[in-house]
């Protein structure tokens, strides 16, 4: 977990200030040139609660902003994880294919769940900052 200055945290929610967010409580982070890692917030974890399977993605697929790219299962509900803008899936996390619950334990570390080359990587910057995303949906739904 990153050190409290660098997240936003609400109602026990954390959020780190170092990817961008969409408003399907995807986030993703660049990890080198134009690899990026995607995975779901805190807030959507908590939400779905013990998360019991991954979906393996289709790698080498592209998949616009808003498509989406594989599902996750909880024992409550299936979360769709969508593509928050245009990319191609390059690598999954196969250490989800064990422990699916690494997504409620570190959502935004080992929980990661698509490694995606970019397009543009300027369309990442055009996603909500971690306060964009706590005062924009986290306040509203939680």
């Amino acid at each position: 977990m990153p050190p409290m200055s660098e997240v936003v945290e609400y109602k026990g929610y954390i959020t780190p200030k170092d990817r961008r967010y969409s408003k399907d409580h995807m986030w993703i982070k660049i990890v080198e040139g134009k690899k990026a890692r995607i995975g779901i917030t805190d807030f959507a974890q908590k939400k779905l609660k013990s998360i019991v399977f991954v979906e393996a993605p289709e790698v080498g697929k592209e998949f616009e902003a808003g498509e989406t790219i594989t599902t996750i299962e909880s024992l409550k509900a299936v979360g769709e994880i969508i593509a928050p803008v245009k990319c191609k899936v390059v690598g999954y996390n196969q250490k989800l294919d064990d422990d699916p619950g690494l997504i409620n334990k570190d959502p935004y570390g080992e929980g990661w769940i698509v490694e995606v080359e970019v397009e543009d990587p300027a369309e990442i910057e055009k996603l909500m900052t971690a306060e964009e995303y706590v005062e924009n949906v986290v306040k509203k739904e939680a």
